[in-house]
């Protein structure tokens, strides 16, 4: 069809659809938010496109900017008008640690399928009643580990399964940021155990946990150390006001996997002068890898050849070409990509399954994925309180087992 100018009308799109209900719509919010809009424009084979219902937060005002600004058909400030309203299938949780447990297991309950950010709960035990209510309700659940989602993480996690590097002797992984240093830095959630959790445990830690767990295999025991250094922080609305910080500033740990491997996991907020700095690196019997997340395209990879010891050495793969994980999707060889776009393989990766029915394991981190970094977070807890080495306990899906 023309219109009178001579243009052509391009057709409503006929595609299946899923929508979509999210809580929270700061950061996280954001980035879920940009990654359902890019969708269509770099997966257009996609089964069911994503159809942004309504959005939810607790300052209106806000919301109702954000909810225009990211696209949402509206907005409420009740996240149970998200679970009654039929047109929305994924209910996707991004509201903060204190804000999963709740909500997310209703929308189980509901029957909506699942997508909840990092970590999946405050504790283990919330995590598991996470878990068992997805279970029982049949459906699809993933946790926001996106790092999984990084064309250079997962084409380490290839090599390591075609057994490239060999037996895995060692890995070990950190995550390191500034800001938490600053004394005057206003009090939050984050600096509240009873809200936030873990604090740099939970907020950084938990994605080395799931990065270490997703290339080494499960963890089996941990010794650890945690320190909080700035133990006050001011009250923003109430000037001249402190409250005592009850979450760490920064934890080490010793890990020992269950094949027998051994690790090392750190993660601070108070790293002075480094701004997101996730690194790791693997040590196997015929090879080693380095990933850093500040460049994120990047992987220095060393592989052990005979007769060519005068030439050994770690080498950079820039991991762009078509055949690299996700790569078919975007752009020429070369060309990076971003932070921003791991998002948008997840949501890719949940749409499609909930589409089609593929399962979200083992490339995504299901909600058995976000209870077992909770596992092992606790374990370390245990471990820094105690002085003493922890094994790390999972309890299984069903109380019987």
């Amino acid at each position: 069809m023309l219109t009178p100018s001579g243009f052509h009308v391009t057709p409503a799109s006929a595609a299946a659809e899923i929508g979509i209900g999210l809580l929270g719509y700061r950061f996280m919010g954001k980035a879920h938010s940009n990654a359902y809009q890019r969708l269509p424009f770099f997966y257009p084979e996609l089964p069911a496109r994503p159809r942004l219902v309504a959005i939810c937060g607790r300052h209106e005002a806000a919301l109702a900017d954000a909810a225009q600004r990211y696209g949402y058909e509206g907005y409420t400030t009740d996240w149970r008008a998200l679970l009654d309203d039929p047109r929305i299938a994924l209910f996707d949780n991004c509201a903060s640690a204190d804000g999963h447990a709740e909500p997310t297991i209703a929308a189980a309950q509901a029957g909506k399928h699942l997508w909840c950010e990092k970590p999946l709960a405050l504790n283990a035990t919330d995590a598991l009643r996470m878990w068992r209510a997805a279970e029982r309700a049949g459906v699809v659940h993933m946790v926001g580990f996106n790092y999984r989602f990084v064309p250079a993480v997962r084409h380490l996690r290839d090599l390591i399964a075609s057994g490239r590097l060999g037996r895995i002797y060692s890995l070990r992984a950190r995550y390191l940021q500034e800001g938490g240093d600053a004394p005057d830095r206003p009090y939050t959630w984050r600096h509240d155990r009873a809200a936030g959790g873990y604090g740099a445990l939970g907020d950084l830690g938990v994605h080395i946990i799931d990065l270490a767990r997703f290339l080494a295999g499960e963890i089996a025991a941990v010794s650890a150390m945690t320190a909080t250094f700035v133990t006050e922080r001011p009250l923003a609305d109430q000037p001249g006001v402190r409250r005592v910080v009850s979450t760490d500033d920064q934890f080490v740990a010793a890990v020992q996997f269950a094949s027998g491997a051994l690790g090392s996991l750190e993660a601070s907020k108070v790293a002075t002068g480094r701004k997101n700095h996730n690194t790791l690196e693997v040590n196997g019997a015929l090879g080693s890898a380095v990933f850093n997340l500040e460049r994120l395209n990047e992987l220095d990879l060393y592989l052990r050849e005979p007769d060519n010891s005068l030439n050994e050495g770690f080498r950079q793969v820039l991991v762009t070409e078509r055949d690299h994980p996700f790569y078919a999707a975007w752009w020429p060889h070369g060309h990076i990509i971003g932070w921003e776009h791991t998002f948008v393989h997840e949501a890719h990766h949940l749409l499609n399954a909930i589409a089609t029915g593929s399962s979200i394991a083992p490339d995504g981190a299901t909600f058995e994925d976000g209870y077992k970094a909770m596992a092992v977070a606790d374990a370390i807890l245990r471990a820094a309180d105690s002085g003493q080495r922890q094994p790390v306990v999972y309890e299984p899906l069903t109380p019987e087992g």
